[in-house]
């Protein structure tokens, strides 16, 4: 028996046996594998890609694929769960770029809506039948409780939320606003996002001419709330409330 099982087993009670982890590591690494595998089968015969298909690009049958997913409901969460990864990591990064020192609030707000929409767009046009994929579930013939993609879009906002409400500079402005304001950019982001991949490839506008039209649509929205206004825009009340009325003279 190894040394660091036989300290364990000392303070902790019974340890797994070392095959068993070693086992276990062997199970997450095919598992990966796998994955790697269906991914590939789907940029290679599109999102509606079948189980022969990634069974062949794995090198294996579809039934030690099914031993290792279980169902094909399975292997979807799990190829779901990677290109979510990778979603929710794309989004954060160009969220920290865009929330960077330099630059005014204003500007650095719009920044981060800017930001948004181009790192999901730019993964939906580099990955696209993937994507179709995981939005379409091909592979899934039921309803799914633990909906990835519902959990991505609320990764996606909780970053957002947080990054908005740094930005609330506005005075009246209720906070708890935030979070409906990225819940509602992520949908849009979502719903462009799926049109602009049905719209084909010829007829496709450019993904920089979506971003800016989109990010435009949700600044004039959110510009009021996240700019604070400078001396020199404002009027004093006073100057327009107590000037004096003139009267046309017969």
């Amino acid at each position: 028996m190894d040394d660091d099982v036989v300290s364990l087993s000392a303070g902790r009670g019974p340890a797994r046996d070392g095959r068993d982890a070693r086992w276990e590591q062997h199970r997450e690494q095919r598992r990966e594998a796998l994955v790697d595998a269906t991914i590939r089968a789907i940029r290679k015969h599109g999102a509606g890609v079948g189980m022969d298909d990634i069974a062949a690009e794995a090198g294996t049958s579809k039934t030690v694929v099914y031993r290792h997913f279980d169902d094909k409901a399975g292997l979807y969460r799990a190829v779901a769960a990677r290109i979510d990864a990778r979603v929710v990591r794309n989004v954060g990064a160009a969220l920290a770029r865009a929330n960077g020192p330099s630059g005014a609030a204003p500007a650095g707000a719009r920044e981060l809506v800017a930001s948004t929409v181009e790192a999901y767009l730019s993964l939906v046009e580099s990955d696209t039948e993937v994507y179709r994929f995981v939005v379409t579930r091909p592979l899934v013939d039921r309803p799914l409780a633990d909906d990835p993609v519902d959990e991505t879009v609320v990764q996606v906002a909780d970053q957002l939320t947080g990054l908005l409400l740094d930005s609330l500079t506005a005075p009246g402005t209720d906070p708890s606003r935030a979070r409906t304001w990225a819940i509602a950019l992520v949908g849009a982001v979502r719903a462009v996002a799926d049109d602009w991949l049905a719209t084909p490839v010829p007829d496709r506008l450019p993904r920089a001419v979506v971003v800016e039209s989109l990010t435009e649509l949700a600044w004039h929205g959110l510009a009021p709330a996240l700019a604070s206004p400078t001396p020199t825009e404002s009027t004093p009340i006073e100057s327009t409330a107590t000037a004096p009325t003139t009267r046309p003279t017969h």
